[in-house]
């Protein structure tokens, strides 16, 4: 096995090469691309209702991706519809909770590499 190195000639000036501008929009979305699948955090739910809550919350977040507020307000309206009321959700990038919630009712996941979702119900 041979290793080949090449040098720079002597004399021979480095050049620099600036960033493209456009290449920082593009990196943002290569990275929500590879991170476009929905990533559970935590969750005590049974395996069907996880999966059904999962499932809206990605249909919610991609229908309204430009608007937070909407997102949960589908998901909160569809949860109480499916498993009774008293649902809550929070939908943002970069908070903290500390919730009491129901035995099994609580779901909180990311999605699009850093927006996270937390769902769960209390009475």
């Amino acid at each position: 096995m041979q290793l080949l190195l090449a040098a720079k000639p002597r004399g021979m000036k480095r050049e620099s090469v600036m960033a493209d501008p456009g290449e920082g929009k593009k990196d943002e979305a290569d990275y929500k691309r590879m991170h476009s699948f929905p990533l559970i955090r935590h969750t005590d739910m049974p395996e069907e209702m996880r999966v059904e809550t999962m499932e809206l919350c990605v249909t919610a977040c991609e229908k309204f991706a430009s608007n937070n507020e909407s997102a949960a307000k589908m998901i909160k309206e569809t949860m109480d519809k499916k498993f009774g009321s008293s649902w809550h959700v929070v939908i943002g990038e970069g908070f903290g909770f500390e919730i009491t919630h129901e035995v099994k009712n609580l779901l909180y996941m990311f999605f699009g590499g850093s927006l996270a979702i937390c769902v769960w119900k209390c009475s």
